[in-house]
């Protein structure tokens, strides 16, 4: 009779127990769910796994490094050349040598700009006995050339001088995260994007210098400050155009994510000089002795496949083991740069997940043997 009593009482506990266990839960039984049907495999066979070693930490560190010291002829040769083209807006001043009565004085109350000529909405400008004067689009020695000829009609062997008084037509526009965003005017002298930003009083503690954004007539080309200004690569560098956008993205997308049998699981943000295996490893608190299972430190890392790919069996990441039994590994880990949004997962021992499931069946074990053991009790009362 005991012999059957057991099995009942145990499944009677265990259906009970179904319906009194607490918190919430979602079952996907009764529901709808959606298989795949676009023909591709299961993520497993879209994963490449790579053991980290010397040589192909070499290779990846290589692949990423940016070359130093490149110069920039075409920027050189652009500033070489470089002449302000007038537009509406600008003031321009007008001198012509021993004809006072020619140029208006600007006075002790009146600057420059206030007493130049102004370039009107139609690009021109009036002056006198000249009348109306396109200068839009011009240079100044343009402008100064088209005056002497117009001029030489009523004064002999004219001694014409034009310069710019105030820039108001052509301006750029820096923001973002830089300590003070601006608009800045495109001037007589070259402004390049490195001199733009040195004007906006520099990046700020938060920004990621490595992808900021030049947006010209709608085009958005992609820029790395690192590599312009801790590499010194000049091709980086730009000449910057009226209409221009540079924008300092926020250093929020910088991140990677540790996980599993570390000290404490968090996100680490990268900082400007980059971040290492190791150095995340460490931020987290470095690897649970006592439940991480050595060998299986892994990087795991997205293949970035585009939205459109109509490739159903591309990788969809590839992942990166280290085997830190010989702690002489974290050496490797060092020169392992890590990129932003990847997970570092540190995995459980087998013993630690042989004590885990002994430890949830440890309480189910003692309820049942508590149970049994009072309805033993049970059965043999008088």
């Amino acid at each position: 009779m005991i012999n059957k009593v057991v099995p009942l009482a145990f499944l009677s506990f265990s259906l009970v127990g179904c319906t009194i266990i607490p918190g919430g839960g979602l079952s996907t039984y009764d529901k709808h769910v959606v298989e795949e049907t676009d023909g591709g495999g299961p993520i497993s066979s879209r994963v490449s796994v790579y053991r980290l070693t010397p040589k192909l930490v070499n290779q990846l560190k290589y692949s990423q490094v940016v070359p130093a010291g490149k110069s920039n002829a075409e920027l050189a040769n652009m500033i070489s050349q470089y002449q302000y083209r007038i537009g509406p807006g600008d003031v321009l001043n007008v001198t012509i040598w021993d004809h006072p009565e020619l140029t208006i004085p600007a006075g002790s109350y009146r600057s420059s700009a206030e007493a130049g000529n102004w370039v009107h909405a139609d690009g021109t400008i009036f002056y006198p006995y000249i009348g109306k004067l396109k200068v839009v689009g011009k240079t100044v020695s343009e402008v100064r050339e088209l005056i002497t000829q117009r001029i030489k009609k009523y004064i002999e062997d004219p001694q014409v001088d034009v310069n710019i008084a105030a820039f108001r037509s052509q301006r750029c526009y820096i923001t973002g995260e830089v300590n003070s965003p601006s608009e800045q005017s495109i001037s007589n002298i070259p402004l390049t994007l490195i001199d733009a930003i040195n004007k906006a009083g520099g990046i700020t503690e938060n920004a990621d210098w490595k992808h900021i954004t030049l947006t010209r007539n709608g085009v958005e080309q992609r820029i790395s400050l690192y590599a312009l200004m801790q590499k010194g690569d000049l091709t980086q560098n730009r000449l910057l155009q009226n209409g221009d956008i540079v924008h300092i993205p926020r250093n929020d997308s910088q991140k990677v994510f540790i996980m599993g049998e570390v000290g404490e699981s968090q996100v680490l943000k990268i900082d400007r000089t980059g971040m290492s295996l190791t150095e995340a490893l460490a931020k987290a608190g470095g690897i649970d002795e006592k439940e991480a299972d050595a060998t299986g430190i892994f990087v795991i890392r997205s293949t970035g496949i585009p939205k459109d790919s109509k490739d159903k069996n591309a990788p969809v990441a590839n992942v990166y083991q280290l085997n830190m039994q010989d702690a002489t590994a974290l050496v490797m880990g060092t020169e392992f740069e890590l990129k932003p949004y990847d997970v570092v997962y540190v995995t459980a021992a087998p013993i630690a997940k042989w004590n885990r499931l002994i430890d949830q069946l440890t309480p189910s074990i003692t309820n049942f043997n508590d149970l049994t053991e009072g309805t033993l009790r049970v059965r043999n009362w008088p």
